[in-house]
């Protein structure tokens, strides 16, 4: 987690960059994923702490979520709660007692689908998204599968607890309630994406 950690890499993160912080209600998890090829991805998460102890918490229960892509340091794009429209591709399963994001297994065939579909092909033509299904994890940036992003769809993907993250506005369902919105910032244009849906596991559809 040191690209979380240092200085210079914060201070270029949209996500920290003058925003409020979730409020008290809410519990936050910052994360980083490293790909092949140079490409990471960075971001955070925020949902209600009355969800904490449950086992899953999935797409609807998330307060705020962002994601940036890099290349090598450089950004190459990012994706908000905020830029979803109905055709978006937005699936996320979360483990909160675990600080993980579910990969795929036999009960989770494609858990993640951050605008991005299980093809990589509909995160918009100047869009970022990301997937975990049963070939792989990876990204997709303008409108393609980034396949020398790839890694073993099963690799574990852990988030670290931080309640302190800050969120841009584009970032939360309800900025107004969740800390003061950036107003300087826009949000990017994604083009519209299918939704495919994911099979939750048999637990968490049990708990549910």
């Amino acid at each position: 987690m040191s690209g979380w950690t240092r200085g210079a890499v914060m201070a270029g993160l949209a996500l920290v960059a003058g925003a409020g912080a979730v409020q008290a209600a809410d519990l936050a998890w910052r994360f980083e994923w490293q790909g092949n090829g140079g490409y990471a991805m960075r971001g955070a998460i925020a949902i209600d702490a009355t969800l904490a102890e449950r086992d899953y918490v999935f797409a609807e229960d998330v307060e705020c979520f962002v994601v940036e892509g890099f290349l090598e340091d450089a950004p190459i794009g990012r994706w908000a709660l905020g830029m979803r429209t109905e055709d978006t591709s937005w699936s996320l399963t979360f483990r909160p007692k675990q600080n993980a994001f579910e990969v795929f297994g036999p009960q989770s065939p494609m858990p993640q689908a951050w605008n991005m579909n299980g093809f990589g092909n509909d995160c918009g033509r100047e869009g970022f998204g990301f997937n975990i299904g049963n070939a792989a994890q990876d990204l997709c940036l303008n409108g393609q599968l980034v396949t020398a992003s790839q890694v073993t769809p099963s690799r574990p993907f852990p988030a670290t607890r931080d309640d302190a993250v800050s969120f841009p506005a584009d970032a939360c369902l309800a900025p107004a309630l969740l800390g003061k919105a950036e107003t300087g910032m826009q949000p990017e244009a994604v083009m519209p994406a299918s939704y495919i849906p994911v099979t939750r596991p048999a637990e968490a559809a049990a708990e549910r």
